[in-house]
This record gives structure tokens, sequence and C-alpha cells, in this order.
């Protein structure tokens, strides 16, 4: 499926890599304080974060991977320059039936649609059928966030469940959509995409 060459964690312009409690904070203060990031990244209100907010979510995620086991978090870096420009998440992780979540989000507005996102889903998809031996993956995306519907699809996700009109944004209801990806029917040669 992959030669010994092919890097676990680095895509062409981007890299995984884990949380830097000094550095990261400051940068995803900003991002929570950007409604449309919030608005594509977060089904939950948006609650703008200081550092020491954020500083205290990532050690709330750290203790959830050391003992609960049912989290996996990255932090997406450009590979040029080793800057944090994003997340991606594995999360409710259920490991008897090999079932996990992903979440994936590009924080500053310079970075988005440049390709990233299709790199990190890249990534995240081997990592999570490769590399841990999940069976399949599920993604929630609102059905404003066009963007994500469409990068989801060019990775074969199909669409599972559509719960009509269950999220309020923007003075609207919108339907909230649950795409799944089997690993029978997941394509590593998108990953290159």
């Amino acid at each position: 499926m992959f030669d010994i060459q092919t890097q676990l964690f680095e895509a062409r312009d981007i890299r995984f890599g884990p949380i830097d409690h000094d550095l990261h904070p400051e940068i995803e203060s900003k991002w929570t304080h950007d409604s449309e990031f919030m608005r594509l990244m977060e089904l939950k209100p948006a609650r703008p974060l200081t550092p020491a907010m954020v500083r205290k979510e990532y050690e709330s995620i750290e203790k959830q991977m050391d003992e609960d086991k049912n989290i996996i978090y990255f932090t997406v870096r450009a590979r040029p320059d080793d800057r944090l420009i994003g997340k991606a998440v594995i999360e409710w992780i259920d490991w008897s039936n090999g079932n996990g979540w992903l979440r994936i989000g590009i924080g500053a507005p310079q970075d988005r649609r440049k390709g990233y996102g299709t790199q990190v889903l890249g990534l995240l998809l081997r990592y999570a059928f490769a590399e841990i031996n999940l069976y399949r993956v599920t993604a929630l995306v609102p059905e404003y966030n066009q963007g994500a519907r469409r990068l989801f699809e060019k990775f074969g996700f199909v669409e599972e469940v559509r719960r009509r009109k269950a999220l309020n944004r923007d003075g609207e209801f919108w339907d909230l959509i649950s795409y799944g990806l089997l690993v029978s029917e997941w394509q590593p040669s998108v990953d290159r995409g």
C-alpha cells in the first residue's frame, strides 16, 4: 500500500506535530476570536478563549489521550517554517468497534483554501486506517460548510445521516450531515491530491 519511504506525519506542505504549550495557546486563542473559523470548525456555540483557557483545553486533551485513549490530537504545521496552521483530531474513538470521529481545521484566514485541508485529511485517514486500524470514520459537517462537504466527498465519504434543521446559525436553521467512510472504501491514492 505504501513504500518504506512514505512519511507518516508529513505531506507536501504540512506536517503533524505535538502541542507546544508555550507557543500554540496564543495562536489558537486568535482563531477562537475569528467567527468564520469558529463557524466552520465548531458545532457548539462560539466562545472566544484567552491563551490561558486554550492552555487548559490542551491539558484536558492530553489527559484524555493519556488516560482514556479515546482522542488523538495533532497540531498541523506548515513545513517551510513549522508555524502552527491548524489541527487534526480523531475523537470519540470506540476501539472495540474500530470507529472514530474526525475534525480538522485550518486556523488563520490566509492559510485557508491553499490545499492544506486535502493534505491534512489524507494524513489523518492514513493514520486512522493504516496505523491504528480503525474500521470506519465519521465526520459531522454543517450544511452551510460547502468546502468541508466537497473535501470529504472527494475522499469518498458518503452521506449517512442528515439531521434536518439541527443547527441554529446566523439566524437560520441548518441541516447537520454525518459523513462516513469505511476502510474498504478508502483510496490512499486520493491522499496525495
